[in-house]
């Protein structure tokens, strides 16, 4: 097969070109190949010289107008980034692995050597950039074929591939959820066998790949591969936890994993922000912990989201995702998860609405993207019921905020007024001051404005014994 119309981008005349000035071949390989064959855009290609990477990369560079060049000398690979394309350039060559490590040792090779140490059959095709043959097809192993099969499969034994890098047993993973294709049976049975040599790669590794499931249209699929094959006890085993249904006296609890999951495919369906995938991951993760049976009522988990909080920071830490903004942001919807659907009841009351708009702030909207996706019941009456219900919640959300403004709360009065006003150095009194305002804000004593702020201010202050500066108002 020849691709030849497929290369219509200037940078493949180019590096054909360079490469026949330094007499070396070249080749287009890996992903990109891949997705010309499955009409799929990319900005990313690799190519691959039998000779120098770094001498190609930069008489590729002197060619385009780029100055600047990356440059890994330890690992013989070069970067250029050029008008929204990546190029990377590596010398062919072949591979050999420690077994505690999967570090390999690397030596020049041909094409041939370079495609078998490749993970995956569809990640093995090159491209030809060649004067001789330029625009063709090679396919060792059939990659074109499993593309068309809708298979992932590696090139080689899959216990020698993944025994050698046992990331790429994530990867495989990766990309039959991205892709939507099975993964071949001897393959996955390599995964089966291999589980415990994912402990050799970073959590840092794996948490990439796990997060780029996460991405995925409908991650499920990749989390049921993960759960099935071993994996996902081994890197996080608080999710596999919630898989089970135990029942007593004839009452049963719902399998809170593959519930999550459907939880996760419903956000999925209204947003791409992994960190609100990730509050869908971990909304019920202290389910398992929290369950009581009670012969009255059944299975309860009482203050599961309170539990499920706390979890968060240790369970981003372990797995070594960001302990920022980002982690405070899950924590806060996994708290949160659950009071919107305490505000269904007609006699709720504007205090109750207030308090969620205060404590989620800017992020309500996705807590409420996050319990409609909650909302997993087969019985299409109860579904309809409570989404009828959410939209009641919203309205009235919108109401109270409209009129109160309190969902990026900001004090009326700032504790350097205080202080100002009566005379005194920061202390507990300052912040006693504050927090009475705030609450007396939130219960609707008073309007979320300054001079009602102001006037409780004095009375309170009063109370406490304080004495008004003169000359203050």
């Amino acid at each position: 097969m020849n691709l030849k119309s497929n290369l219509e981008t200037p940078i493949f005349k180019i590096v054909s070109e360079a490469g026949e000035e330094l007499g070396i071949d070249v080749y287009a390989v890996g992903g990109f190949v891949r997705d010309i064959l499955l009409n799929r855009p990319s900005k990313d290609i690799d190519f691959v010289t039998v000779g120098s990477g770094i001498e190609l990369a930069q008489k590729v560079a002197d060619k385009i107008g780029e100055k600047q060049v990356s440059v890994f000398k330890n690992f013989g690979t070069a970067n250029i980034n050029s008008k929204g394309f990546d190029f990377e350039f590596v010398g062919a060559r072949k591979e050999s692995y420690n077994r505690n490590s999967r570090k390999p040792i690397v030596e020049d090779g041909t094409l041939e050597d370079d495609q078998n140490r490749r993970d995956f059959t569809i990640n093995a095709m090159a491209i030809s950039l060649n004067k001789a043959n330029y625009g063709e097809l090679l396919d060792p192993f059939g990659g074109q074929k499993d593309l068309k099969r809708k298979v992932i499969r590696t090139p080689l034994k899959p216990e020698i591939t993944f025994s050698d890098d046992p990331l790429r047993m994530m990867r495989a993973i990766r990309f039959a959820t991205q892709l939507q294709f099975d993964i071949e049976p001897d393959t996955y049975e390599g995964i089966i066998k291999n589980v415990d040599r994912i402990d050799i790669v970073s959590m840092e590794r794996v948490s990439g790949e796990l997060n780029k499931i996460i991405l995925a249209n409908k991650p499920s699929y990749g989390f049921k591969l993960l759960f099935h094959s071993g994996l996902l006890k081994k890197i996080f085993p608080e999710m596999v936890d919630l898989q089970g249904v135990e029942t007593i006296e004839g009452k049963s609890h719902k399998d809170n994993f593959y519930h999550t999951l459907q939880v996760l495919d419903n956000v999925c369906e209204k947003s791409n922000y992994l960190w609100l995938r990730w509050a869908a991951i971990l909304h019920d993760i202290a389910k398992p912990p929290t369950k009581r049976f009670d012969s009255k009522v059944g299975w309860t988990f009482h203050g599961h989201e309170d539990k499920g909080a706390r979890m968060v920071p240790g369970i981003f830490k372990r797995l070594k995702l960001p302990l920022n903004d980002k982690m405070h942001y899950v924590k806060k919807l996994v708290r949160l998860h659950l009071r919107p659907i305490a505000l269904v009841k007609d006699d709720i009351t504007d205090t109750a609405i207030r308090r969620l708009l205060f404590e989620a702030g800017n992020d309500v909207d996705d807590l409420m993207k996050l319990c409609r996706a909650d909302i997993t019941s087969k019985n299409d009456v109860k579904v309809k019921k409570y989404l009828g219900n959410f939209k009641k919640v919203e309205q009235k959300m919108k109401e109270v905020e409209e009129k109160d403004q309190v969902r990026n709360f900001q004090p009326p009065v700032s504790g350097e007024e205080i202080m100002n006003a009566f005379n005194i150095t920061p202390g507990r009194l300052i912040g006693e001051i504050k927090e009475a305002i705030k609450e007396a804000i939130l219960e609707g004593e008073i309007q979320n404005n300054r001079t009602e702020a102001l006037e409780l201010m004095y009375k309170l202050a009063k109370i406490k014994g304080l004495d008004k500066v003169s000359g203050n108002n």
